[in-house]
């Protein structure tokens, strides 16, 4: 896939920011944040919601869609904020005292799915017919749906429009044009070709899966002469000095901030980064999809949440209400609008990408995302730690990719 769209001067920022500024005011004229009955509510059946979105704009967006769609069901919703999310609410498992609400990150459904504290929401009547197959996969566990996406995304190949002009450069599409590309585009240590960030956590994993899927390895499979081949191109880029070092310890905000500031030609990042680049008054920039080997699609990992409900304190039938209300069309593409999220269904995400042209190459590419447990189900956990690792260890230079990855297999499967 060598399709990429490009922004030059301001005109596609502009309606972006135009985009979620309506959409703010929609929220803003549906009521406040989620909190717990009050006196005209006394009489309503309340349920208790977990997430982890912290900060704004996903923090007030969550909150006045809760309150819409638990008004719809005729509930009252308590909300709890919880930063380490997955640690809390497998505690709560293992005791039946999971909230009737959670929004989790869609890697950790199935580990939570097997303490059997969920609800089969297909049997509670959450539909997915017409969501992305990819999508819908990500939410089972043993052919039961237990979690759906309002929106999803994951990860592309950002490139400075006006850098790549003046050294003569278009945008890579495989892993050769990349290796060559970066080449060009480093200006010693002043301007670096390309950069990502594999940091020794699932963020390090997750970056690093869009190479490891794109060269099609399995995550079965960690040594594969496919992994081998996907870890010594990020070897190669660091080593040449086409990529920094600092890969190693930077997250993916770094990583935007270091390319927003001109100090990066090209970087792997997501559309969580297009406000900062608005607010950096970053103008001239392009996506495409992660670069592939050549012959191959890009294919990287899917990311994003997913809402599941707790099995105990017998509500379910209302919190697969409110679940459905909040993956509903209209919700999915307020939600998508305000978090930069790909809507779950292909109908929304044409309609969204046609109003934000800046989302076109993630609505494009998010049909061929992988999901994290598809291969390795509730032993993702055990499969990316052993990833990253190796990952920091082959950069580091420690240890080439072939033996990283061959400790890597031996670390998950023991």
């Amino acid at each position: 896939m060598r399709t990429s769209v490009e922004f030059r001067g301001t005109r596609s920022i502009v309606a972006l920011t135009t985009t979620v500024t309506a959409a703010g005011l929609l929220l803003t004229a549906c009521g406040g944040e989620g909190s717990p009955p009050g006196p005209k509510e006394s009489g309503k059946i309340t349920l208790t919601e977990m997430d982890y979105y912290s900060s704004d704009p996903g923090r007030s967006a969550l909150a006045q869609q809760l309150n819409r769609c638990g008004k719809r069901a005729g509930v009252a919703i308590k909300r709890q904020i919880v930063p380490d999310l997955r640690t809390k609410v497998l505690q709560l498992a293992n005791s039946r005292a999971l909230p009737d609400l959670i929004l989790l990150d869609n890697p950790d459904l199935q580990q939570l799915a097997a303490t059997g504290a969920l609800t089969d929401l297909g049997a509670a009547g959450v539909k997915t017919d017409g969501l992305y197959p990819n999508i819908v996969a990500a939410g089972k566990y043993r052919g039961k749906q237990y979690g759906v996406a309002p929106g999803v995304n994951q990860l592309a190949l950002y490139y400075n429009t006006s850098m790549l002009a003046k050294a003569g450069v278009t945008p890579p599409a495989t892993w050769d044009e990349l290796r060559i590309a970066a080449k060009k585009l480093t200006q010693g240590d002043k301007v670096h070709g390309i950069g990502f960030a594999v940091p020794a956590t699932e963020e390090g994993s997750f970056q690093f899966e869009s190479f490891f899927f794109s060269a099609g390895a399995s995550l079965k499979k960690l040594d594969s002469p496919e992994s081998v081949s996907a870890l010594r191109l990020l070897k190669d880029l660091v080593s040449s000095g086409s990529a920094p070092k600092d890969v190693l310890s930077w997250n993916q905000m770094n990583v935007g901030e270091q390319f927003a500031n001109g100090s990066l030609a090209m970087m792997i990042n997501g559309p969580w980064e297009l406000p900062l680049l608005r607010k950096a008054g970053m103008k001239d920039f392009g996506v495409a999809p992660v670069p592939a080997p050549a012959g191959r699609t890009s294919s990287g990992a899917l990311g994003g949440e997913v809402w599941a409900a707790g099995s105990s304190g017998g509500k379910s039938r209302k919190a697969a209400e409110v679940i459905k209300c909040l993956v509903s069309r209209g919700n999915s593409l307020e939600w998508a609008r305000l978090t930069n999220y790909v809507p779950s269904d292909p109908k929304v995400a044409a309609e969204f990408s046609a109003a934000v042209p800046a989302m076109k190459t993630f609505v494009e590419t998010i049909g061929s995302a992988k999901s994290r447990t598809a291969e390795v189900g509730p032993a993702y956990p055990k499969y990316s730690q052993a990833l990253w690792t190796a990952v920091q260890a082959a950069l580091s230079g420690s240890k080439s990719p072939g033996a990283a990855l061959s400790d890597a297999q031996k670390q998950a499967t023991q």
